[in-house]
């Protein structure tokens, strides 16, 4: 089917020296733009990030630092990238948690101003996951190979969800997943705490999650010590730790959004 558009849409995916969208940078960003008429523009731009490449990373996308030894540096290239892009909505698979922070970072590193969550974000990963079954019904069918009795009924449900969780252990655990960050691991392990990190979804405000809304939409720390605390209470009582992120290994992003935030109380 035809995308009814009503900016161009830039289609992104990036190969990267590792998965830390702090530390780690783009060795090579491939662009599809679809115009409004649907015509097609592509870019395939390779980059010296001028860091090592990871091994991990190399297995997966085959790019050596030797490979990228004469390509140009993200900031000789970033006022092109930014032109490609300008006025376009981005596209992805998983692009919302990696893709479009990482790149972000970089526009951020070159000095371009440019607000990427200005943009209408089409993550196809997510459309995926909603679309595609995911109830309780469903996973008992796929992973216990029985039909779920009683659905909906609390005591049916709850003794399904117990034998849901048991099969995916079992399933899991000795495959090796290739998480959409390029990351190989065994995620899937018998453990609480493991499990509880790998299934948990947060609502992000900035794009790694340091900030999240809570329930009422309030702005709150998602780490550290005031993990839970809004932002705005603890920008007011402990004025110093505004400059402790703003100092430490935190993403230009998230620094973009707690300095907003802080203005924004300025304004009040």
């Amino acid at each position: 089917m035809q995308l009814k558009l009503k900016n161009p849409v830039v289609f992104l995916d990036l190969e990267t020296t590792g998965i830390d969208i702090v530390k780690d940078r783009i060795v090579e960003i491939a662009l599809l733009k679809i115009q409004l008429d649907g015509t097609e523009k592509e870019l395939l731009q390779r980059i010296n990030p001028q860091i090592p490449i990871s091994a991990e990373a190399t297995r997966i996308h085959g790019i050596t630092n030797d490979d990228l030894a004469n390509d140009p540096t993200f900031k000789e290239v970033a006022k092109v990238l930014a032109k490609f892009i300008e006025g376009c909505d981005l596209a992805g698979y998983n692009s919302n948690r990696f893709d479009i922070p990482l790149l972000a970072e970089e526009f951020l590193r070159a000095d371009i101003d440019i607000d990427l969550k200005k943009r209408k974000f089409i993550d196809v990963q997510a459309i995926f996951h909603k679309m595609e079954k995911r109830t309780l019904k469903a996973a008992y069918k796929f992973y216990c190979n029985r039909d779920l009795i009683d659905a909906h009924s609390a005591q049916a449900d709850t003794r399904a969800t117990y034998e849901v969780l048991q099969s995916q252990l079992d399933m899991y655990q000795n495959t090796e997943y290739e998480d959409s960050r390029g990351r190989v691991s065994t995620p899937i392990v018998n453990d609480i705490e493991k499990l509880s990190e790998f299934s948990a979804y947060d609502k992000n405000v900035d794009f790694v999650g340091r900030i999240v809304y809570d329930e009422n939409g309030m702005e709150i720390f998602n780490f550290g010590k005031n993990k839970g605390m809004p932002v705005e209470k603890v920008l007011e009582e402990q004025p110093g730790y505004y400059g402790w992120i703003m100092n430490s290994e935190f993403p230009l992003y998230t620094k973009k959004i707690l300095t907003q935030i802080k203005l924004r109380m300025m304004e009040k």
